[in-house]
């Protein structure tokens, strides 16, 4: 071999085992998720509405449902372990968060997962009174973290119900823990969703933009979003916020009375 054509093989050998090294880029993933504030477990006309929430789960091929407005044990509620007996109509694992004691039992959001359920925890949003205001008789909120064993890598779920009076005042508050919890995640993708009671102009979409969130509706979303009240929505109020690579295939509204909110339906993919 000639010392041209010897420096010809090692310099192809040498660009070969460079591309050999270069990892490949990560899959991507598809997940579905179900947005929905469920009433407290009744209907429109004040029925129960859990055999119809898990007919939604299963109609949507959700992977991830977020639910708000649970009950678990009062006794407007039977009483009846909402979560659990969600868990048991769909199949999927469940995690509850307890936002406040409510007639003898438990009353906050909980999460459903087509896949395991690595670990949960319910953190209290806890606010501050400005001049002239008080705290007193305001209805506590938390935000329920569960981290999902999904194939391809666990991912985050943060979901919440803020507080549903005329300002920000409070909401700010809340969705400021909210995102100081969503960022002791690292590494894995994060989906904020819930029943977050501010419009689209609020400044509380404003933090979350701020903080590398994206509203999952825009630039996929059909139709206006509009998702209260369930008889005639003229508001939008209820969310799903993706992070990092993650984006938005397809959402829509659906067209139900199983509660006094029309539940939101997201297809994304993950990577």
């Amino acid at each position: 071999m000639t010392p041209l054509a010897r420096t010809f093989v090692l310099a192809l050998a040498a660009l070969l085992a460079g591309c050999a090294t270069v990892p490949a880029p990560p899959p991507e993933r598809e997940v579905t998720v179900l947005v929905y504030n469920i009433r407290a477990g009744k209907d429109l006309a004040g029925g129960e509405n859990l055999p119809r929430v898990a007919e939604l789960v299963r109609g949507t091929g959700a992977d991830l449902v977020l639910l708000q407005e649970v009950d678990r044990n009062t006794q407007r509620s039977g009483p009846a372990d909402q979560p659990a007996v969600l868990a048991r109509l769909t199949g999927y694992s469940v995690a509850f968060g307890r936002t406040i004691g409510f007639q003898g039992g438990d009353y906050g959001v909980a999460v459903l997962s087509r896949w395991p359920i690595r670990r949960d925890t319910l953190v209290p949003l806890l606010v501050t009174a400005p001049s002239g205001r008080t705290t007193e008789n305001r209805e506590q909120r938390g935000v329920l973290l569960a981290v999902v064993d999904a194939p391809g890598g666990p991912i985050a779920v943060l979901d919440t119900h803020l507080d549903h009076t005329g300002d920000d005042v409070w909401r700010l508050q809340e969705i400021a823990t909210v995102l100081r919890v969503a960022r002791t995640e690292p590494g894995m993708p994060v989906l904020i969703g819930g029943d977050l009671n501010a419009r689209p102009e609020s400044a509380v979409h404003e933090q979350l933009r701020g903080a590398g969130f994206r509203d999952a509706w825009e630039g996929c979303g059909e139709g206006d979003a509009m998702t209260f009240p369930a008889s005639a929505p003229d508001r939008r109020i209820d969310y799903l916020y993706v992070d990092g690579a993650t984006r938005c295939q397809s959402a829509r509204v659906l067209a139900s009375d199983a509660s006094d909110h029309r539940p939101l339906v997201f297809r994304l993919r993950l990577r």
